[in-house]
């Protein structure tokens, strides 16, 4: 095989494997709803990454919502998935103590990949309120914020452009 064709095919797999990596697995509530969100790396545009939510709870591993495995019927009524380009929500109903435990967000491109995953203990009496301020902290580009916040500067006469 030519060199440049292996270097280059190398460097495609190592793209695609690094493409799902989980960059961050925040938890808060609404209302009455876990909300999880699941930040990852996003450089495979072109192919589905598999992902699957998960709760271990008492040494025991119940799916929540998935790709790869079976959901458990228990939670298929209470879960709600939102996929986004470099993020997955999942909001889970009526949360209760009964729900606490371990969190986890897996993906991977297919089952013969690696899987990348991260953790979170959730607690009820620990959870902060999901709010507008931190989402958009939290989803915008700390360098884009001060932009955004120009027109409400100027607007209270904090500033004058």
């Amino acid at each position: 095989m030519n060199p440049a064709i292996g270097i280059t095919l190398l460097l495609t797999v190592l793209q695609v494997a690094s493409g799902q990596k989980v960059t961050s697995l925040t938890a808060c509530l609404v209302d009455q709803s876990l909300r999880l969100d699941c930040r990852h790396e996003n450089t495979t545009a072109s192919l589905s990454i598999q992902y699957e939510f998960s709760l271990t709870r008492d040494s025991k591993k119940h799916v929540l919502v998935s790709t790869v495995g079976v959901p458990e019927h228990t939670y298929r009524s209470r879960t709600n998935f939102t996929n986004k380009y470099n993020m997955k929500v999942l909001y889970l109903s009526g949360f209760t103590t009964k729900d606490e435990g371990l969190y986890t967000c897996e993906l991977r491109l297919s089952s013969q990949q690696p899987s990348f995953s991260k953790n979170v203990t959730v607690l009820r009496d620990k959870l902060v309120k999901c709010g507008g301020i931190s989402l958009l902290a939290q989803n915008t580009s700390w360098l884009l914020l001060p932009l955004l916040s120009l027109p409400l500067l100027q607007g209270m006469d904090f500033i004058s452009l």
